[in-house]
């Protein structure tokens, strides 16, 4: 068993070793998405997917490990288990390898080698289960087993929001005046585990930034109508479609009073707009990233229509070559019973100057 003085010296050497990481990587850019000459606004994307595992996820990850080890409850030779299928699993299997230490990624459903292969190509292993959300009883289960810790990001996420997390919105508003500007009319993120727009939110009041905070939120997620109607406890029951946004309940991470707006957004718009971003920047990116797109654009179009001129900035949240087997794929959609084709139509039109007039729902 490792000493106190050893585990010490471990865990401060690790904690470096995540910070050199971050400076390592550096800041993600900004890619500005081309909108109509005249229309008095700019639309910038900060581009997530710039990170080694190619997510926003990427710093969650790095602060949750810096958070557990910095507690106690990640030592030397822990073995971590998390509850994730998407992005989270590859960012985690990422940072216990550089730790060096073993990585168990409880996935949703049946055995999947295309949903495995990017975890254990960084030397984690993957066990599914079903029903899906049984995957959080069998992985508090497999860390018990283990003498691991669970990494319950959802329940996890509002510790480390600020303290460690919140480099991104410090990142963003730093980056900005290189682009002309100090402070855009709008940031417009998604929301998982809440913990990003909580802490553009923070940065913006801490700082009294004129900046409003917009959540996009996919169908089914229990975001929307929990903001709306004041529920703090507000859920679903029913999985979002869109993965990495949007949830059956409200998680500890996301605070409604932080958020200026919460935009739904329908999930075949969010296939359309991941589908124009891939058009204009090479880059397949997640549903995710069309359902902020989306958002985005709406509010362009109410700023348009309101004589109010300014830059909205968003997030490429991820992309990767699997998304082109589901989200850009026309056989995929259908399979899921999602047409993009009208709200495509919405997107070419706008984008060539014609008022905002999405399908209706």
């Amino acid at each position: 068993m490792t000493s106190p003085g050893a585990y010490d010296r471990w865990a401060a050497e690790s904690i470096k070793r995540l910070e050199d990481e971050a400076a390592e990587v550096g800041p993600t850019p900004l890619r500005v998405l081309p909108l109509p000459a005249g229309s008095g606004a700019a639309l910038y994307l900060k581009d997530e997917s710039a990170h080694p595992t190619g997510s926003l996820k990427h710093r969650l990850a790095r602060a949750l490990f810096a958070e557990a080890m910095a507690r106690g409850r990640i030592r030397e030779g822990t073995t971590v288990v998390g509850a994730t299928g998407g992005p989270m699993a590859v960012a985690e299997a990422y940072f216990a390898r550089l730790l060096g230490l073993p990585y168990i990624a409880v996935m949703p459903g049946e055995p999947s080698p295309e949903r495995a292969v990017p975890v254990e190509r960084l030397g984690g292993e993957c066990r599914f289960v079903s029903p899906p959300l049984a995957i959080y009883d069998a992985a508090r289960e497999l860390a018990a087993e283990t003498s691991g810790h669970f990494m319950d990001h959802f329940s996890s996420a509002a510790a480390v929001a600020d303290r460690r997390a919140g480099d991104l919105a410090a990142e963003l508003f730093g980056q900005l005046p290189g682009y002309g500007m100090d402070v855009p009319r709008w940031v417009v993120a998604g929301a998982g585990t809440g913990a990003t727009s909580g802490a553009v939110g923070r940065h913006v009041r801490e700082h009294g930034l004129p900046t409003r905070l917009a959540v996009a939120d996919p169908e089914n997620s229990a975001y929307f109508p929990g903001w709306a109607s004041g529920a703090g406890d507000y859920a679903t029951g029913m999985p979002s479609r869109i993965e990495g946004v949007g949830r059956p309940r409200m998680e500890p991470a996301f605070v409604p009073a932080l958020i200026d707006m919460v935009v739904p957004v329908p999930d075949a718009a969010s296939v359309a707009a991941a589908r124009h971003v891939r058009a204009v920047t090479g880059l397949p990116v997640g549903g995710s990233t069309g359902t902020t797109l989306w958002a985005s654009l709406e509010l362009i179009a109410r700023m348009r229509r309101d004589g109010i001129e300014g830059a909205v900035v968003t997030l490429i949240a991820d992309a990767g070559p699997r998304h082109l087997r589901t989200y850009h794929d026309d056989t995929w959609a259908e399979k899921k019973g999602l047409d993009p084709a009208p709200y495509t139509a919405t997107l070419e039109r706008f984008l060539s100057g014609d008022p905002w007039e999405p399908p209706p729902r």
